[in-house]
């Protein structure tokens, strides 16, 4: 179906509760950004730890310079750490970068990689964002891979072709399914126009693109693997609205900004995702 401004809507009705479900696990990331001092970021990653119910994977992303403080407190195994970002390099005379081998020693299982803060503010290219993924690959880090379109882009009716070519430019390295298990990859997609702005994509929105996600997944590897590929929403996600999204067959939990630095916010979002 097409919407206004030749937009592409699918049609969304939630599945009936016996089909709701899939097999694939929940999961939360929690993206702090640069918020929060060292005893700030100890006392939130304990209080949403004690909250975290069954059934969900939640996945902390503090500031780099308390990584290693958040990894370092009890957790349990539903409860992993990231990193926000890492280096292309290995290592070398780079400097303020910070390369996946130190996340992995600081604790982190995780990144973030493709945020639209640094593809937008930093001018990162689809291509340093797939080397980013390599790099990570080859680390150990499990990938929580960003995409998404500008509000002009989604007026403009190119938010498949936007996010088609993000994803298949940070997935080049992967030639075939064998070479990453899905459980190690997230795709969150996260509509510029709805991060920090208050405006969020419905369901029926988020659903399509999810949805096309998936396909181009399939694709590209095989329905297997786009299948067992968790994809992520993210995008002024709160308690009120995340049931909704989250009610939506292709939407396997959210990528959660402001909401993520209140416990209590956090976790209602969680709950709201717990099988």
């Amino acid at each position: 179906m097409i919407g206004p401004a030749g937009r592409f809507r699918a049609r969304f009705h939630p599945p009936p509760p016996e089909t709701a479900m899939s097999t694939r696990t929940p999961i939360i990331g929690g993206n702090w950004k640069m918020h929060t001092l060292r005893a700030e970021a100890r006392a939130l990653a304990a209080e949403v730890v004690a909250g975290v119910p069954g059934g969900v994977e939640v996945v902390l992303c503090p500031p780099f310079p308390w990584l290693a403080d958040v990894a370092g407190l009890p957790r349990t195994d539903s409860v992993a750490c990231g990193g926000q970002d890492c280096s292309p390099h290995e290592a070398g005379a780079h400097t303020g970068q910070v390369s996946a081998g130190m996340l992995r020693d600081a604790g982190a299982d995780w990144v973030i990689l493709g945020h639209s803060e640094r593809r937008h503010e930093l001018g990162e290219s689809d291509a340093l964002v797939g080397a980013k993924l390599d790099r990570a690959r080859t680390a150990g880090l499990r990938v929580i891979l960003c995409v998404g379109e500008l509000d002009s882009e989604r007026e403009g009716g190119r938010t498949q072709e936007v996010v088609a070519r993000q994803l298949d430019a940070a997935l080049n390295g992967v030639r075939t399914p064998a070479d990453l298990d899905p459980a190690d990859l997230v795709i969150a997609y996260e509509p510029v126009w709805a991060i920090g702005t208050g405006r969020t994509a419905g369901p029926e929105d988020a659903q399509s693109v999810h949805a096309f996600i998936r396909s181009r997944l399939a694709d590209r590897y095989d329905a297997g693997f786009a299948a067992a590929v968790r994809i992520q929403y993210g995008g002024s996600v709160k308690p009120a609205n995340a049931a909704e999204l989250f009610a939506a067959p292709d939407v396997d939990g959210f990528l959660v900004g402001g909401a993520s630095l209140v416990a209590a916010d956090f976790l209602a979002i969680t709950n709201a995702a717990a099988r």
